[in-house]
């Protein structure tokens, strides 16, 4: 009697004809990606221009105690989002994270020191939440506390922009909350460490947008 025998080589064939469309498909999706990332990034450090040529020049004042809670805030929010697996989405918030930190230095001589008790507090809160991730080994609940404290270190600078719209550059705000959601793209994974955050600061950043153009409209 004489057996039939499938040769190999065909199925190994067959296997990798059909491994080649997932693998283009997986290419496309990481180039994809990081392509966003890159753009989101490079949005981030265009967004910045202005506002330190406003703040060289004095038009833009950033309130002191706004921009060193969100550098903490952000800074723990982007080894949240690392963790979670976000990946290509850290790059604009590492660079945003280092630039936000450059802009507190600079309010020492160009921006405003109004602190009341309120800004206290969240600074307070904002080291808080690193406690928390530092002793209960819980990152969701410190991103969860830094998305809240982050909205709430918006408060001075909409309460400022309200009073005084023209001490905001505009450009600033909707360049950042256009990198927000090119961000959330970018992620690789999205879950709330990933997600939470970002779309907190695109809240944000809106309101702080809409302070100021119609408040800047009711002056003229």
């Amino acid at each position: 009697m004489v057996q039939s025998i499938t040769p190999l080589p065909v199925r190994t064939e067959q296997r990798r004809g059909a491994s080649i469309p997932c693998l283009r498909a997986m290419l496309g999706f990481i180039n994809f990606k990081f392509i966003i990332a890159i753009v989101a990034t490079s949005l981030t450090v265009i967004g910045y221009i202005p506002y330190f040529r406003n703040i060289f020049q004095k038009k833009t004042k950033p309130h002191l105690y706004t921009w060193l809670i969100w550098g903490i805030t952000q800074g723990t929010a982007t080894v949240a989002l690392l963790h979670g697996g976000g990946k290509f989405g850290s790059f604009s918030l590492i660079i945003g994270t280092i630039l936000v930190l450059f802009v507190f230095l600079l309010s020492f001589k160009y921006g405003t020191r109004d602190i009341t008790t309120s800004d206290k507090l969240v600074l307070a809160l904002a080291l808080l939440a690193i406690l928390i991730w530092w002793q209960l080994d819980s990152p969701l609940i410190a991103v969860l506390m830094v998305s809240a404290i982050d909205a709430i270190g918006y408060i001075p600078t909409i309460r400022k922009s309200l009073k005084d719209p023209w001490s905001e550059t505009l450009f600033f705000w909707v360049i950042m909350a256009i990198v927000d959601l090119l961000t959330i793209i970018a992620n690789a994974k999205y879950n709330l460490l990933t997600v939470a955050y970002l779309s907190t600061l695109f809240a944000a950043n809106a309101i702080v947008i809409i302070s100021i153009y119609f408040s800047r409209k009711k002056i003229k």
